[in-house]
């Protein structure tokens, strides 16, 4: 079978009307031949269009009030370039884990037509690595009848489950696109409060699970004198290239893949890039696999860290939405929670800043009407802020008010206790 290259208005001719289309996401989505895509929305109708837990270079071209019939987009994590025309009602989420969405395709339950994808280069044998995004990428392409890829100078090539060979695509179109690039944000005072705390608990040896922003970064900050880490983790981001460089994360003590920094999406900038390309210590695998709980929970001394929205003093976590509002998406927080509390010695770790940057709770009575639990309270384990970190683990619910109340914001601590006391009665009153 010979290789089909053409321009991507050629490619997309491929999707019809009603076809299911999955778009790669991570800092990968084919931003060429999605805007190609979205120049026939008037000649197409009913196309359902799948996407993810993506950063975009801009708005999604597809979504416009004209289009409204012509894209249906359903997206199981909501990232920014969907958000607002979700919010506004014309498109849809599903909720639902992140490592249990390729099976969604594999069962069939969601019908895969057609799958956009960025590439690398072509090694010599003519393979091609959907580099940066193995994640969900992985099924869809195994799932689809036609995949369409953009080959990409600037996409690394990394081993493991995100490799196609170019005879296996239907249509390939060669580009010159950058890779969107996601800085390492500076953590603020506070945040490296949080990433203290957290590393303190931390021991060497422990198979680190990372989430992305601010307060993961100050984690891995002060994780710099700790000894032989090992990487399990949904997202690669450059917060771990100094500890990579430097040998602190040495993988010499994990029991999945010894050796090797394992991930299913990377997010971070060309430095993160050039690092992953060809690298052998790296593995990129399929999110099914990496966020499974029980292949997780088979290294040792699990460490999940993650953030979150809000949580009430029970112990659920909001984390993907903001009321009623969908803001992102469940991800992989519950299974990396579950996984490190099946591991020998692991933690897993639920941080926030204790207000929001208007100033308000998020430490609350009560959840916010309409707010997602995507941790529930039986699983909750450590809750950190900049006011310290507690351990919810086999603590009552008396006991856990007066823990979450001890790192709330001072300011809104009596209206706490007065809720707590509501509620709990003399089982709070006399914890005091």
């Amino acid at each position: 079978m010979s290789i089909n290259y053409c321009t991507a208005e050629e490619a997309v001719k491929l999707i019809e009307s009603g076809d299911h289309v999955y778009i790669q996401g991570s800092t990968s989505i084919p931003e060429v031949l999605v805007d190609a895509l979205a120049k026939r929305g008037n000649e197409l109708k009913d196309v359902t269009l799948y996407s993810g837990f993506a950063v975009g270079k801009h708005k999604a071209p597809y979504c416009r009030p004209e289009f409204k019939d012509t894209f249906l987009v359903d997206s199981f994590f909501v990232c920014n370039s969907v958000r607002e025309w979700i919010a506004d009602g014309y498109g849809a989420t599903t909720p639902y884990f992140l490592g249990e969405v390729p099976s969604l395709m594999r069962d069939g339950t969601w019908r895969v037509d057609v799958a956009l994808i960025n590439c690398s280069m072509p090694d010599e044998e003519g393979n091609v690595s959907f580099g940066v995004s193995a994640d969900v990428a992985t099924a869809a392409v195994e799932c689809a009848d036609i995949v369409i890829a953009q080959i990409n100078k600037h996409m690394p090539f990394s081993y493991g489950d995100p490799i196609i060979n170019l005879k296996q695509l239907a249509a390939a179109v060669v580009v010159d696109d950058p890779l969107v690039e996601v800085p390492t944000p500076e953590p603020t005072e506070n945040e490296i409060k949080i990433g203290n705390a957290i590393a303190e608990i931390i021991p060497d040896g422990a198979t680190l699970q990372i989430g992305v922003g601010g307060i993961p970064n100050a984690v891995i900050r002060a994780l710099e004198n700790h000894k032989h880490l090992g990487l399990h983790t949904e997202a690669m981001t450059d917060g771990v290239l100094p500890l990579l460089e430097k040998g602190i994360i040495d993988n010499s003590l994990k029991k999945v893949y010894p050796g090797k920094s394992v991930a299913s999406l990377a997010l971070g900038s060309r430095k993160l890039y050039d690092y992953m390309d060809k690298n052998p210590d790296i593995i990129f695998k399929d999110v099914a696999w990496t966020n499974n709980p029980f292949i997780i929970a088979q290294n040792p001394k699990v460490m999940a860290i993650n953030s979150c929205l809000e949580i009430d003093l029970t112990g659920q976590i909001c984390a993907d939405s903001i009321g009623t509002k969908i803001f992102s998406g469940i991800g992989g927080q519950h299974d990396f929670v579950y996984g490190a509390s099946r591991s020998e010695g692991g933690k897993s770790f639920l941080a926030m800043l204790s207000t929001t940057n208007k100033g308000l709770n998020k430490i609350k009575p009560v959840l916010t009407p309409g707010a997602g639990v995507v941790t529930t309270r039986f699983q909750t384990n450590y809750v950190v802020t900049e006011y310290g970190a507690v351990d919810l683990r086999g603590k009552n619910l008396p006991e856990r008010a007066k823990l979450l109340i001890s790192i709330a914001a001072p300011q809104f601590r009596e209206e706490l206790e007065k809720a707590a006391c509501e509620r709990y009665g003399y089982s709070f009153l006399r914890l005091k």
